[in-house]
């Protein structure tokens, strides 16, 4: 049997090798969510402003929440938690789809030539297609609402966003292939994400947690990542190197991590299927 390289190396030699099917997969992917709707792509615009307006009623006119430090204004509220939203979301896209991902490509596991590795990628990309939408809205409805331009920090968001990148495609490597030996990974997954959205500081700041659960909190690697984004998005500051190579390095390591054991465990996976 075919022996499947486990370092990260391979990971960059299969990417550069396989890229035209990276993209025309991941093209698919987007082009197949709207095939058949009479809106098409103008969903990926609709559902996020849909979302965004739910949560800022629920958050900052029932439950009247203030931004520290902010202005208290619910167009300045709407801004800070679609910023975080749309970090997040980038995540939860990949991490819930991880553990279908071989199961929904059964016929692919059973094919010796074809890269079973690049499937976390073929995710990714579209997830990342349509956080490029929502960060067009988002700086649309910040320059009507507060009658300027984004600070130029705003620049740095693709590299804030890197750790999450590396994090979203260890997971999705990991996940995918537990998936493929046990089925329950799907539920668990839902699961978590939906708690780690309200553990994370989308509509809070992690200046309002107690003090003595802030460490707690900072151990999550997307703490940093939504509030660097922030950071670079709204109030013009840069990120915090440390803490950002901190996260960076870990979410190489669960990025080689999940490769390795994807690579490790995927010869199993046409008889399972």
């Amino acid at each position: 049997m075919k022996a499947h390289p486990t370092s990260p190396l391979a990971i960059l030699r299969s990417v550069r090798r396989n890229r035209g099917l990276v993209f025309a997969l991941a093209e698919r992917e987007v082009l197949g969510r709207y095939r058949g709707s009479v809106l098409g792509l103008a969903w990926s615009f609709f559902h996020p402003l849909l979302m965004l307006a739910i949560y800022t009623f629920v958050f900052s006119v029932v439950f009247e929440i203030r931004w520290p430090g902010g202005s208290g204004s619910k167009e300045e509220f709407a801004l800070l938690l679609f910023s975080a939203l749309i970090t997040f979301n980038i995540f939860a896209e990949c991490v819930n789809r991880a553990p279908t991902l071989v199961l929904g490509n059964a016929t692919y596991a059973t094919k010796i030539i074809f890269p079973l590795e690049i499937l976390p990628l073929v995710t990714l990309l579209p997830a990342l297609f349509h956080a490029a939408i929502g960060l067009v809205v988002w700086i649309l409805f910040y320059a009507v609402s507060q009658s300027a331009l984004p600070p130029l920090t705003i620049l740095l968001y693709p590299v804030v966003l890197l750790p999450l990148v590396l994090l979203s495609l260890g997971l999705g490597w990991f996940l995918g292939s537990l998936g493929v030996y046990l089925r329950d990974v799907a539920q668990v997954t839902t699961v978590c994400t939906t708690m780690l959205m309200f553990l994370s500081p989308i509509f809070y700041s992690i200046q309002a947690v107690p003090a003595q659960f802030q460490a707690a909190m900072r151990a999550n690697p997307l703490t940093t990542v939504v509030e660097q984004g922030r950071d670079v998005m709204m109030w013009g500051r840069l990120p915090d190197w440390t803490d950002w190579s901190a996260v960076t390095l870990a979410s190489m390591v669960a990025a080689a991590l999940g490769f390795a054991w994807f690579q490790k465990t995927r010869k199993g996976f046409a008889d399972v299927l």
